[in-house]
């Protein structure tokens, strides 16, 4: 039997769900399970030397790991970002799907290039957000990060502003982005808003990063308002999807990532 994990501070049942549920369907002898490390190096050891061929990176870990592994794809490296970890005999190739997740919604969904965006967050998934925002052709960004090292840091690296905080000077912009832990499920701020009222009222899009719940307090309030909104399930799913592939060598059919994706939410 293959192993496959997932590293995350708050782990979910969404990827395990996914993944068992491909593996099945596909008849592979294959199990996915989910961890929370206590020692990110020792997980990441364990992950070599007990062959565990795939490891997925959640938060808070995407940065942290590129320390522990051999080789960094393109993908990854471009970004400084790491959410996928594939191991081929003790050696450890980091790869990010987060990046593609965000290209191909903002494509699906169809978002103009010329709307004005906030993203909010600085970290592993807000550096994919933030690179994907860039390379499909939008100049009108904004990285709203506390943290300034981290948010201008992130915002300069591609040609965008920083704000410390959402405030007169950027109050509301045409599509809004979540890519911090607020109103993630089991975190200590579950049931906030990661943006005020007023900025999802004057948005056009919505976007949501956190994929547990598939609704979160954000995509909620949203929806109520009539915005069009993409979530942090889809993001799930697509990545997922690319791990799958990059662990497996098996790109399943429309239908059965259907099937898996609808496993996935029904729990």
């Amino acid at each position: 039997m293959t192993l496959c994990i997932s590293l995350s501070a708050r782990p979910s049942n969404n990827g395990t769900r996914f993944h068992n549920h491909l593996y099945e369907q596909l008849g592979l002898n294959w199990i996915y399970k989910a961890f929370a490390p206590t020692d990110l190096a020792q997980a990441i050891a364990g992950v070599r030397g007990l062959g565990i061929r795939g490891c997925a990176v959640s938060m808070p870990y995407k940065e942290d790991v590129i320390a522990l592994v051999d080789v960094m794809d393109p993908s990854a490296k471009a970004i400084d970002s790491v959410n996928t970890i594939v191991n081929d005999g003790g050696r450890l190739t980091a790869y990010n799907t987060d990046y593609t997740a965000i290209e191909q919604l903002l494509q699906r969904n169809a978002v103009p290039t010329d709307y004005s965006v906030l993203v909010l967050g600085s970290g592993g998934m807000a550096k994919a957000t933030v690179a994907a925002l860039r390379d499909a052709g939008f100049e009108d960004v904004t990285v709203v990060a506390r943290n300034e090292a981290t948010g201008r840091g992130l915002a300069d690296l591609y040609g965008f502003a920083w704000s410390a905080e959402l405030g007169s000077a950027n109050p509301a912009a045409d599509m809004i982005i979540n890519v911090t832990p607020v109103g993630m499920a089991g975190g200590p701020e579950a049931e906030a808003l990661s943006f005020p009222q007023e900025a999802i009222d004057a948005a056009k899009v919505v976007f949501d990063v956190v994929a547990l719940p598939a609704e979160t307090p954000l995509i909620r309030a949203a929806r109520a308002a009539g915005k069009n909104v993409i979530t942090g399930a889809e993001v799930a799913t697509i990545q997922a999807l690319e791990q799958f592939v990059l662990y497996t060598g098996i790109r399943p059919t429309d239908g059965q990532v259907r099937a898996a994706e609808e496993f996935m939410r029904a729990q």
